[in-house]
């Protein structure tokens, strides 16, 4: 692929990178039918199973609960290690490497999981899968950023979470349609899904090698001629390094790397975290804006949807293979919601998409858990209410994942310096591991004790993020990485100064641009034969 250039070398890395991010969807998607397959609550003694007919198959029981919520979440705490690791790595690797040193946790973690035999190796087996996986969350999204141009870079990884949500999917169909192989009652139910998930791992992992690093990476590694050279295939068609895109993208990329290797102790995680020897650029600003916004986007509510979702479907009076049905095509309609994404990411802005998908998640929350109220005080009316429950759920997937499901995702990867931006996303991932190891624990008690109003404290939270977004979270589209750094120099946390310090570095930025190019045009004039003759 050393060939590729312009456009068809773009779209190769798009779609290299979607294999990691199509695993990472599958991989969450997959313990929802691992946990009901009979053979595995019997394997890891979380319950017991009962033969519900032909219609039916073999239904598990849980009694266990807390062992199966154990299980699920320890995978969180491995993702909040790999994440770490993989930052400094990521850092001082390469986006490359680090990738397949994630990779290879990925297998070994999958290897063990299909093969255990007991809850002890799962839960080891998970937490290794666990740090394989943060490798590549706090690594794929930043190399995309990184290639990417910056009017479509939020399409860029969009596109990719489009494959993360069809993950979901795959694995989502795959797992019921095992549900009727000898009634859902062996082990290729549950092993073959975990397995399967090694295949998009290991295509990933083959095509790394032909792969471009990150040119930015390169620059701050003192590599700038292959930079050049790569940044030249990515900005022009003929992939020559002398197009005046690339040309100017590199000097912008040298003079961002001089004005952060100014301030080099601010390298390390608790440095980043406290603010040290920053000098100025607010590391630790854009540390919390990272961490929180993950943290966010968990307790927005689909967390609680994905678990409560099959819930409504089958107290609106549909069988659990209806409820099924009814919960695979919520996650096709997922899918398609994040092509809203790729379209409006980059056009309207990371700000005014967080604002009117938490207006529409908050409704949505609220009316879902007003008509699963109804729905329990009037079984009699079970299909008018749960209709409308269902419908109000398919309702918040889809604009979660037009909105939600991906910005939170782009935002760390654009606002941190080249420096450190591996461990500043690798923060990012580190909130998304706590929101969601958090809630997974969290939201069967929650359901347990105020059942269908668990949705309205999500609601709420939705409402509640609005504000905080409006007064703390730059807009970051269509703006350069390099850029990012002028635009966080402010010294106040609020928008609207960044904002207007943002817009007077522009202006005498370009002032000095301008000056440049008439003294350059001078020079050309003085130094030229006909100037010379006349």
């Amino acid at each position: 692929m050393s060939q590729l250039s312009g456009r068809r070398l773009y779209y190769t890395i798009n779609a290299v990178a979607g294999l990691a991010i199509f695993f990472f969807g599958y991989d969450q998607g997959m313990m929802g039918g691992v946990n009901t397959a009979p053979d595995y609550v019997r394997v890891m003694k979380l319950g017991y199973s009962t033969y519900e007919g032909p219609s039916e198959g073999w239904v598990a029981t849980i009694t266990e609960p807390t062992r199966q919520g154990g299980i699920v979440s320890i995978y969180y705490f491995g993702t909040l290690i790999g994440c770490l690791i993989g930052g400094i790595l990521g850092d001082r690797l390469g986006r490359i490497r680090t990738m397949v040193l994630g990779s290879l946790w990925v297998l070994v973690g999958a290897a063990l999981q299909c093969s255990a035999q007991n809850m002890a190796w799962m839960l080891c087996a998970r937490v290794v899968n666990g740090i394989g996986t943060g490798h590549l969350n706090a690594i794929v999204p930043v190399w995309s950023a990184e290639v990417a141009t910056h009017t479509s870079r939020g399409a860029f990884i969009a596109m990719e979470f489009t494959l993360n949500i069809f993950g979901v999917v795959v694995a989502y169909w795959l797992e019921f349609g095992l549900g009727f192989v000898a009634d859902g009652n062996t082990q290729v139910r549950w092993r073959f899904p975990i397995a399967f998930q090694i295949l998009p791992v290991l295509a990933f992992m083959a095509c790394l090698p032909m792969m471009p690093e990150s040119p930015r990476w390169l620059v701050k590694m003192g590599r700038d001629d292959e930079a050049r050279a790569i940044l030249g295939r990515l900005r022009s068609e003929d992939g020559t390094a002398e197009a005046p895109q690339a040309v100017m993208e590199y000097e912008d990329i040298v003079s961002a790397v001089g004005l952060e290797k100014e301030n080099s102790g601010r390298n390390s995680y608790i440095s980043m975290f406290f603010g040290r020897n920053d000098g100025g650029l607010h590391i630790a600003r854009r540390v919390q804006l990272s961490v929180w916004l993950q943290i966010v986007q968990e307790w927005v509510g689909i967390a609680a949807i994905t678990v409560y979702a099959p819930t409504i479907f089958a107290q609106a009076g549909y069988g659990p293979r209806k409820s099924q049905w009814l919960s695979g095509l919520n996650d096709i309609t997922y899918m398609l919601s994040t092509l809203v994404a790729v379209l409006t990411i980059d056009r309207l802005g990371r700000r005014i998409g967080l604002w009117w998908g938490a207006v529409g998640q908050g409704i949505s929350l609220i009316l879902a858990g007003a008509f699963s109220r109804l729905l329990k005080d009037n079984p009699e009316k079970a299909s008018q209410y749960g209709g409308a429950a269902a419908l109000f759920v398919f309702m918040y997937t889809f604009i979660f994942g037009a909105t939600w499901l991906t910005i939170p995702w782009v935002y760390p990867t654009e606002t941190f310096p080249l420096e450190v931006r591996a461990k500043g996303n690798a923060f990012g991932v580190f909130g998304w591991s706590i929101g969601n190891g958090w809630l997974t624990l969290l939201n069967p008690v929650m359901f347990s004790r105020i059942g269908e109003n668990t949705l309205h404290v999500f609601g709420a939270i939705n409402f509640l993020s609005i504000p905080l977004v409006w007064a703390f979270y730059p807009e970051t589209a269509n703006r350069t990485l390099e850029e990012m750094d002028y635009l966080f120099q402010s010294d106040s946390p609020f928008v609207w100064d960044e904002e207007e310090h943002f817009r007077k570095w522009k202006e005498e930025n370009e002032k000095n641009r301008e000056v440049n190019r008439i003294a350059s045009r001078k020079a050309d004039m003085v130094e030229s034969p006909d100037s010379k003759e006349e």
